[in-house]
């Protein structure tokens, strides 16, 4: 932290209430804090699962919703529960909103029995009942510069606008996704930007999430309705969303990874999406898969290959390919054959830096994977333009193999090979990526590159053995599937392609990648998990999981700083204070538990997992088991490898250490 920075806040605190409470929000969460967070208390009262946590703006109200219909308002700095309230639904609550500038007498309820309720808590009357949705209300959501205006998403996949200066019964539809995605796709969740009230983001059935400019869709359908003589609704026949009023965000390896999931009962879907206080950033908890952060100012194409040809404009980077010939590859806008004048690529790190990539390459040396890459990721926020970095966490990545690693791993040998178009090894396991991620001719065609590039390399039996290996995948495509040049794995989705619309196809073509992923925790079993920035300046992302524990990681380093038992079953709802280093979460027990940093005399918390490693592992394989071994799991069954125990296969091939093959052991977390 900046003594300098401080100092001036010191300064500032002195000088009145308002400069105190800046002072105060922008230093409440620090690392020592979060690394002493633990169990406060536990706020009883609910019978069911607690589905749902909302703090009020000044965080001295937290409200919970449960499946025993109830909804319930706390003391958090008492652990007093201040109300208890029968909502009037006939179903499990999903979400529960304070409605800004009410003076949080005003909160919104969205459950299973498809309605949503308006309540005010001082007379405890439910006000107003909507039942418009004909599915599941999974969140409700709300803008602070819009007092009477809300939001809901629902498992009949629209999302409806509510205004309660026009009616107290009545809602429009403002996005339909069954007219994009056809009569089976679920809105899951909906957030709206705290900087910008009209943008909107939707999660949904699938890997794609969607961001929504609600003022052009506003004026869109208001000039529709005036050009069709009377009518007050739009014709089906135009268009529902604008042009430019869409923008789709995706994992660039998901798409293609969908016949695989689906294959293996595997759901993907986004369980929660949130902006970053700054609304600069988006976070998603993708179900099936791992916590990703968008970067909204920034637009990154994913380097998946999969866009024909014919949609490439001349001198146009289009997810790492151009329409020329050869393969040209790209990083991030950077072309390879234009990188010879980066500064600041070359080799050589401080002293500093060098003794954090030798300790990486220690631990890459021991298998310990995970360590490798969090040491790398360190030294790459010191020194970003150094390609050896990229390229040696690329192979603990490829070593790893969790969920999305081969993914993340091309990522980095092409900001390797960006800046350091001679960098042997980041080529090869360039070839090696798009291979493990099933893009068999564009990693022929980049084996093809590598061996002209590097011929002493061409006869190696590693090249030898993967040249084998893609001619065997090819081959095989060629006889049973359709072959993915021409980007239809990547625009359809899970088997039902006939329903999707082509303005649905070209904004899934037009979709960016992600900034960041944060792994370690398991999200398969419930469609509610949340994941939150913690801190004001979002330096920390939490995450619930289905091994019952939740997960911290600093955002830009992506690195797990602490888990932490959190419930005996499942963690789903993570909401953090907005001014104090206190954290509310909840789950399948029917409690609420408060978090904040203990003492530092205090002894050993029995909540905190040491050994997070093997935890991250046991959830990685929770996440690829076969849905029966999960199902007992749940059930209370201990299944070897899932509940702890069982092997992983590791492997040496950094730039400066190799290691031999190997196996380690997974301990039980």
């Amino acid at each position: 932290m900046d003594t300098a920075n401080i100092s001036q806040d010191l300064i500032h605190r002195q000088i009145g209430e308002r400069q105190a409470r800046s002072f105060q929000r922008h230093h409440h969460v620090t690392d020592p804090l979060i690394r002493r967070l633990g169990l406060e208390a536990e706020l009883q009262g609910h019978s069911g699962c607690v589905n749902c946590l909302e703090w009020n703006e000044k965080g001295d109200l937290l409200a919970s919703g449960s499946d025993d219909q109830y909804m319930m308002l706390w003391d958090p700095f008492r652990h007093k529960k201040l109300l208890s309230m029968h909502t009037g639904h006939t179903a499990n609550i999903f979400s529960v909103k304070f409605l800004p500038h009410t003076g949080d007498r005003i909160l919104i309820t969205g459950a299973a029995d498809a309605k949503v309720h308006v309540h005010d808590i001082n007379s405890k009357e439910t006000l107003h009942v909507f039942s418009e949705h004909t599915n599941r209300v999974k969140r409700v959501a709300t803008a602070p510069m819009w007092p009477n205006t809300f939001w809901s998403a629902a498992e009949d996949g629209l999302i409806r606008q509510y205004d309660l200066r026009e009616s107290s019964t009545h809602s429009d539809v403002l996005i339909d996704l069954t007219e994009y995605c056809g009569q089976l796709v679920e809105a899951k969740c909906v957030s709206i930007s705290p900087q910008d009230n009209n943008c909107l983001a939707v999660g949904a059935s699938g890997p794609f999430v969607r961001l929504y400019d609600i003022r052009m869709i506003h004026s869109h359908r208001k000039n529709l309705q005036q050009t069709q003589s009377g009518l007050h609704t739009f014709c089906s026949r135009q268009k529902p969303i604008p042009e430019g009023a869409a923008q789709y965000y995706v994992a660039g390896h998901l798409p293609v990874k969908l016949p695989d999931y689906n294959n293996r009962l595997r759901v993907l879907v986004a369980t929660y999406v949130t902006f970053s206080p700054d609304g600069t950033e988006l976070l998603v908890n993708m179900g099936g898969e791992q916590v990703y952060l968008f970067d909204l100012t920034f637009k990154q194409r994913p380097c998946t290959f999969l866009l024909p040809k014919a949609l490439h404009t001349p001198g146009e980077v289009q997810n790492g390919k151009t329409p020329t010939n050869g393969l040209h590859l790209y990083s991030n806008g950077i072309r390879v054959s234009d990188t010879k004048n980066i500064v600041g690529s070359t080799n050589e790190l401080p002293p500093h830096l060098e003794k954090v990539k030798q300790k990486a390459n220690d631990a890459f040396a021991r298998q310990q994977w995970s360590q490798a890459i969090e040491l790398y990721s360190q030294a790459m926020q010191r020194a970003p333009h150094s390609a050896m970095l990229f390229g040696n966490r690329a192979a603990a990545y490829m070593k790893r193999k969790w969920d999305g690693d081969h993914y993340d791993a091309l990522r980095d040998c092409l900001q390797a090979l960006a800046l350091n178009p001679a960098h042997l090894k980041a080529h090869f396991r360039l070839a090696r990526c798009l291979f493990e991620l099933r893009y068999v001719s564009e990693a022929l065609d980049c084996l093809e590159e590598f061996k002209a590039k590097f011929p002493e390399q061409a006869q190696s039996s590693a090249c030898d053995a993967l040249d084998r290996d893609i001619r065997v995948a090819l081959f095989s495509k060629n006889e049973n599937q359709e072959d993915k040049k021409g980007g239809s794995v990547r625009l359809r989705s899970g088997g039902r392609k006939d329903s999707l619309s082509e303005d649905e196809l070209l904004l899934r073509e037009r979709s960016l990648d992600y900034k960041h992923r944060y792994c370690g925790h398991c999200n398969t079993t419930t469609d509610i998990k949340e994941a939150s920035f913690m801190g004001s300046n979002a330096q920390y992302i939490v995450s619930g999981s289905d091994d019952g524990s939740f997960f911290i990681w600093e955002k830009e380093t992506r690195a797990l700083i602490r888990v932490l038992q959190g419930d005996e079953s499942i963690v789903n709802c993570l909401q953090p204070h907005p001014s104090y280093c206190f954290l509310a979460t909840s789950g399948i027990d029917p409690v609420v538990r408060l978090w904040s940093p203990r003492s530092e005399t205090e002894g050993t918390d029995r909540r905190v997992v040491q050994d997070m490693e093997s935890a991250c592992q046991a959830n990685q394989r929770r996440m690829n088991a076969d849905p029966l071994e999960v199902m007992l799991l749940n059930m209370g069954y201990r299944i070897t490898g899932l509940s702890g125990g069982g092997p992983a296969s590791g492997g040496g091939g950094s730039d400066d250490e190799d290691s031999t093959e190997g196996q380690v052991q997974c301990r039980t977390s």
